[in-house]
C-alpha cells in the first residue's frame, strides 16, 4: 500500500489549531494526505528532532509549521527536514504577529523558510499544492480548475455588484 501522505503540518500549541486548519482543510479538498502535529522545539525537542529528522522517510514533502512568537518551529523543521518548509506566522497579543512574521522571514542565509501572511493557513495550503503540482499532473489540472473556480466566483460577484449597485450589494440575494 502506498502511502499518500505527502504533507507534514505541525504546530507548537494547539491554540494554532484553528489557523492550521485551514491548510489541513484545502489539503483535504484537493486529495493531499497529511499528518498533524502539536509538537513544541522548546518543551519537547527530542520528539520535535526525531519528527522533523523523519519526516522525508515518512515520505513527506513539504511542511508546513505555524508558529508564534519566536516562531522558531518553522525555522528549525528548515533546519532538519531537506524539502520545502512553510513557515505561518501566528497572530500574537503582544505583538499582533509580526514578532512571529520577523522571527520567520528573518532566517539566516542557507536555511530558507517560506512565508505566507501572518494567520495564513488557507495560502500555506495552496502553496503546498502547488510545490506538489510541480510533479503531478493530475494535481495540476485540480489546481488550475481551482483557480478558474475563483476567478468565476469573482466575475459572478461583479456582475451582480454591477446589477443591484452598491447601495444593495449587501442585501440577502
Amino acid at each position: 500500500m502506498e502511502n499518500n501522505v505527502k504533507v507534514g503540518i505541525v504546530m507548537g500549541s494547539d491554540s494554532d489549531m484553528p489557523v492550521m486548519s485551514k491548510a489541513a482543510e484545502i489539503l483535504d479538498e484537493f486529495g493531499i494526505g497529511y499528518e498533524m502535529h502539536i509538537i513544541s522545539a522548546h518543551r519537547e525537542p527530542d520528539i520535535f528532532f526525531d519528527w522533523a529528522k523523519g519526516a522525508k522517510e515518512r515520505g513527506i514533502r513539504v511542511i508546513i509549521a505555524g508558529a508564534g512568537m519566536a516562531a522558531h518551529l518553522p525555522g528549525m523543521c528548515a533546519a532538519l527536514f531537506p524539502l520545502p518548509v512553510i513557515g505561518i506566522p501566528m497572530h500574537t497579543t503582544s505583538l499582533g504577529g509580526r514578532d512571529s512574521l520577523y522571527s520567520i522571514v528573518q532566517m539566516p542565509s542557507g536555511v530558507p523558510v517560506a512565508t505566507v501572511a501572518i494567520g495564513g493557513g488557507k495560502n500555506a495550503g495552496l502553496l503546498a499544492v502547488k510545490i506538489l503540482a510541480v510533479s503531478d499532473d493530475a494535481l495540476l489540472a485540480k489546481l488550475e480548475q481551482y483557480i478558474a473556480e475563483q476567478k468565476e466566483s469573482v466575475e459572478k460577484k461583479d456582475a451582480r455588484l454591477q446589477k443591484v449597485g452598491y447601495q444593495h450589494y449587501a442585501d440577502k440575494q
